[in-house]
């Protein structure tokens, strides 16, 4: 395997994205970022390797399974304007009619619109999914959630003794105002 550049090469697509995510790290006057929540950065850096904090976006493949993903709503899209085309070649030849029939051309002309109004939502929605690959927000796939294990009735207590803890501080405020406007 050759070895990964070092940022971005001039004049070459990026086809792999390497992130590595410090924002869990909390930082204030007294605790700063400091060298030492770069240690494993740095380890991994040369290999760019995946970690709890690092991971690997493949941008080609990203692009090649939309396109994939895409290609059949193309196909439809490129059909239904197949098919509006014939249908104004149908609506020509209904004009030329020695006496057309105004039904027959506002039926052609409502298929037209619709098969054009199909073909650019399809067309729109492949532009959605072959858009979406440079959505590179930094996610990480191997982050650990934290579950909230609780239980309902826990939870149910908690907001219970929150509950009073606002009413209590309330009652606090009301009579401390009370005691001021006299």
């Amino acid at each position: 395997m050759q070895a990964p550049s070092p940022f971005f090469t001039k004049g070459q697509p990026t086809e792999r994205i390497w992130y590595y995510n410090l924002s869990d790290v909390k930082v204030g006057k007294k605790t700063p970022l400091t060298q030492n929540h770069f240690e494993e950065f740095f380890r991994l850096l040369p290999k760019r390797a995946d970690s709890p904090r690092s991971w690997t976006v493949d941008f080609a493949a990203r692009k090649a399974q939309a396109l994939a993903e895409a290609d059949p709503m193309r196909r439809q899209a490129r059909a239904k304007e197949q098919e509006a085309a014939q249908e104004r070649e149908r609506l020509a030849e209904l004009k030329k009619a020695n006496s057309p029939s105004r039904r027959a051309i506002a039926e052609a002309e409502e298929r037209i619109a619709e098969l054009t109004r199909a073909a650019r939502e399809l067309a729109g929605e492949a532009d959605e999914i072959e858009n979406a690959v440079y959505d590179l927000k930094a996610v990480n796939p191997n982050a650990k959630g934290q579950e909230d294990t609780r239980t309902p009735e826990e939870l149910l207590d908690l907001i219970e003794a929150k509950g009073r803890e606002i009413a209590e501080a309330l009652a606090l405020l009301r009579s401390s105002s009370r005691l001021g406007t006299r």
